[in-house]
């Protein structure tokens, strides 16, 4: 049996949420205010912001790591990841910058972690919520990407675009080893399973976001559906005896 994760159960768990911020300024200190409130030891991973992010962050004495130029998403959250397993950290929260999550929910993804879970994906479909669910085109491409994974890894995941996850010891060292670049998400998931990692989703509700813009609209969800697709596809085959 492995018991890898035994000892989550009996000390308190040193949690650090990691903030990707690609030009959000007008929602990043109420992002990171409520972070602080809620007493998490934090670190906006600045990822070559062209707007005031990076002097917000300053002027307000935010632990803030700049990236000396855009690496995208993936390169952000990775880069977050290496922060905190260096830094000793038992698990790490992806909770982004644009203001779409709550920190209330933080509590049950640490849970599900110190429960067993190497993976723990806050879903806003794993039950009925009042909550921001996307347009309905997303809607689609989140059941489809959903149904995707489950035919290559027999899982079910109901909310595989979310980024708002927590991920323990194994996971953030799986991660720091190897993780998408593009829409890193859906991947990342396909990836963990592939290499023998529990993954599980804990109900969450999320907001529209506060500021910014999403990378991901008309055409281009097309493509993401078709490009996130192929690299599901491509990691299943890959990692089909990998395990760690």
């Amino acid at each position: 049996m492995d018991t890898s994760n035994t000892h989550l159960n009996k000390h308190h768990l040193n949690v650090l949420v990691i903030i990707p911020a690609y030009n959000e300024q007008e929602s990043i200190v109420s992002v990171v205010r409520s972070v602080i409130t809620a007493g998490y030891d934090y670190v906006v991973v600045n990822d070559g912001s062209t707007d005031e992010t990076l002097s917000i962050c300053d002027r307000n004495g935010f632990n803030v790591l700049s990236l000396p130029q855009n690496l995208g998403i993936g390169g952000c959250v990775q880069a977050g990841h290496k922060y905190a397993l260096l830094n000793g950290y038992d698990v790490d929260i992806q909770f982004d910058g644009d203001g779409q999550h709550d920190v209330a929910y933080i509590p049950s993804l640490v849970e599900q972690i110190r429960s067993g879970s190497d993976l723990a994906i806050g879903s806003r479909f794993v039950r009925d919520s009042d909550g921001f669910r996307s347009t309905a085109l997303r809607r689609m491409g989140i059941v489809w990407l959903s149904l995707w994974i489950r035919a290559f890894s027999r899982k079910r995941i109901t909310d595989p675009t979310s980024g708002f996850r927590a991920s323990g010891k194994k996971a953030m060292a799986l991660f720091c080893k190897n993780y998408p670049t593009d829409y890193p998400e859906p991947e990342s998931i396909m990836l963990a399973i592939k290499s023998g990692l529990s993954v599980d989703e804990v109900p969450v509700t999320m907001r529209e976001r506060q500021g910014g813009k999403s990378s991901i609209g008309g055409l281009s969800s097309l493509y993401y559906m078709v490009k996130v697709s192929l690299a599901i596809s491509i990691v299943s085959f890959s990692h089909r005896h990998k395990r760690i």
